[in-house]
């Protein structure tokens, strides 16, 4: 780049350093804070064994309601009024219910007689923090607990059917003692009294996805008409990383309409969102763990997204409600329906779209905008991890991978560049021919880039290719669990978490926790450096503004990068490495002087001199 092109592209990248630290340390860091300190206070909530007291009366989601001879979502019911969420321990709301256990490898927790719901879900594989002896992450938890979510199923009616069906309020026998595992389902039974039985079966597979059937036994002298219905409910909005990156909140895909992504803010501002379709799938989705109901893929339903806000507390549901089912006198009838509550494991989600059939499964995981790049990127640092055992090492690989596709690209621009230093000498007499007349100057400069066959906007390049990588990685390190709570060596633990040390407090060596605009790490520090001497590499530019910028900028990304993720970290080290020895043996094969042994030695006597001059000074 030269002239006005090189000095708006520098004022540019300054522009968008300093939008991105603003941010940084105003939104992003302290949502992170906040995050961490609900997870320890969660915990210990989780561990502590209250009494349960006197609770409040549980309050409980609401089942899609028929409207007339045919179903209407819009005129489904919305969840009761009540006193608040429980104050109740969960150890004490779990006791409110005889239960039916559920026992995997994965998941452990509890199936609840009164009502039929699976509210009891611990993740086995997961823990809230990087500590092995922190709790697992709890995913569902019971009506009447502070933290209300479960999944429920069952049957409704137009006000014309008089038949008595299951609600909240039913206790279920069970038909088969469990527990629930892979190997053995677990059935529950309900006889209303007048003639109907219901059964509800429920299978569960290694990891996290159940399968619910339901049958009606109508043992009556008349046909009777139910339709069946699904829901996930959950009470409280929960903390949410508040990225704009990453939607948490009510997702599903609904055949033609496609992704829709509903906040939670937005669903109690709009309270209702329906649909219409056949296929896909709906729940509720956070970072990391989600709860989806998948109906029958050919079957029309009639989905729906609401949200409350009712005596301070806000009350979320995604629920669905299958067309009329018509059971003969004498007949038995059944639907069936899968529930996914669990952990995001790309292969996983990838694997039951596959295998079951369901639209667009994949788009659970929040790939963004850059879909394209960043799940092949994952599959990438996924495949090298399998084969190393270390995500960090898998993400130094790849990176030489990335280096290796773009090579001719970046060769290219190397050899330009060098090309561009050859031309310095007649640059710069043209430059002081022409000085007085801008436009003339330029016109030469053009002339001379021409019979020489030099571009030079080559210098962009490489930087621009980054661009997508970068962000397609940090996508990577933010949304995919395989990234979370995973090691690198020494310090870094996490590689989806910042750097932990800081600089300022000698990297833990005197007690004090440095605020948050000072956590600068070992590795964004590295990162600095070797950001600094790739523009040592170069020879400074003649305009004093770029001096200035040039000069600064490695300390504005060790500032700004200090916050993101280790692994993008170390990604940006690493690259900026390679970087170096690439257009460092390019312009020794290009007979072109390398910069930066002078210019370090430049950089190293100003240092030395400013430090005599402030001794002498006695500044």
């Amino acid at each position: 780049m030269d002239g006005n092109n090189n000095q708006n592209f520098i004022v540019a990248i300054g522009l968008s350093i300093v939008v991105l630290v603003i941010w940084q340390l105003m939104y992003a860091g302290p949502k992170m804070r906040e995050e961490q300190v609900r997870r320890e206070q969660a915990a210990k909530i989780e561990q502590s064994k209250q009494k349960p007291g006197a609770a409040p009366a549980p309050i409980t989601g609401t089942a899609p309601q028929p409207g007339g001879n045919t179903p209407t979502a819009g005129t489904t019911g919305t969840p009761p009024l009540a006193s608040g969420i429980g104050t109740a321990s969960r150890e004490a709301a779990l006791a409110g219910s005889e239960r039916v256990a559920i026992k995997t490898d994965s998941i452990k927790g509890s199936i609840a007689l009164k009502g039929g719901r699976i509210d009891d879900l611990t993740l086995l594989r997961y823990h809230e923090t990087t500590k092995p002896s922190s709790p697992n992450v709890t995913l569902f938890s019971p009506s009447g607990s502070a933290t209300p979510y479960y999944a429920e199923y069952g049957w409704t009616a137009t006000g014309e059917t008089k038949v008595k069906l299951p609600g909240k309020d039913t206790v279920w026998r069970a038909a088969s003692p469990g527990p629930l595992t892979p190997a053995t389902p677990v059935s529950l039974e309900w006889d209303n009294g007048e003639g109907v039985t219901f059964r509800r079966t429920i299978s569960i597979d290694d990891d996290y996805m159940f399968t619910v059937r339901q049958e009606v036994d109508n043992r009556t002298d008349t046909n009777l008409t139910f339709f069946p219905y699904a829901l996930i409910s959950r009470h409280g909005t929960p903390q949410t990383t508040g990225f704009y990156i990453l939607h948490e909140g009510l997702i599903g895909v609904f055949g033609e309409q496609g992704l829709q992504e509903i906040d939670y803010d937005e669903a109690i501002e709009e309270k209702a969102f329906t649909f219409n379709e056949n296929g896909g799938w709906l729940g509720i989705t956070d970072k990391y763990w989600a709860a989806v109901l998948v109906p029958n893929q050919k079957a029309k339903y009639q989905a729906r997204f609401t949200g409350q806000d009712q005596a301070n507390t806000q009350y979320y549901q995604a629920d669905y409600l299958l067309g009329a089912v018509s059971i003969p006198s004498g007949t038995k009838h059944a639907v069936e329906g899968k529930l996914f509550a669990g952990a995001k494991r790309v292969q996983l989600v990838d694997g039951y779209e596959k295998d079951f059939g369901i639209e667009k499964f994949e788009l659970l995981i929040d790939w963004g905008w850059f879909y394209f790049i960043t799940k092949p990127l994952f599959y990438a640092i996924d495949f090298f991890y399998k084969l190393i055992g270390n995500f960090g090492v898998s993400i130094l690989i790849v990176t030489v991978l990335i280096k290796l596709i773009f090579f001719p690209l970046a060769n290219k621009s190397y050899v330009s560049m060098s090309k561009m230093k050859k031309l310095q000498p007649e640059m710069k007499r043209l430059q002081e021919r022409f000085k007085d007349d801008r436009a003339r100057q330029q016109q030469a400069l053009m002339e001379l880039y021409q019979k020489e066959k030099v571009n030079p906007m080559s210098g962009c390049l490489p930087i621009l290719v980054q661009i997508p990588v970068f962000f397609a990685l940090y996508k990577v390190l933010f949304v995919s669990i395989e990234m979370r709570h995973a090691p690198f060596f020494g310090w870094i633990q996490d590689l989806s978490a910042p750097d932990p040390t800081s600089l300022f407090n000698l990297f833990g060596l005197i007690p004090w926790t440095p605020p948050e605009f000072l956590a600068i790490g070992i590795w964004p520090i590295i990162m600095g450096m070797s950001m600094w001497v790739q523009m040592k590499l170069n020879p400074a530019p003649t305009d004093p503004v770029q001096q200035k910028v040039f000069a600064w900028m490695p300390l504005f990304f060790t500032f700004l990068l200090a916050r993101f993720p280790a692994g993008l970290v170390i990604y940006w080290t690493w690259n900026n490495i390679l970087s170096v020895t690439q257009q460092y043996l390019i312009m020794t094969r290009q007979g072109v002087k390398v910069e930066l042994w002078d210019n370090l030695k430049e950089s190293l006597s100003w240092i030395n001199g400013k430090l005599k001059r402030d001794k002498a000074t006695g500044g």
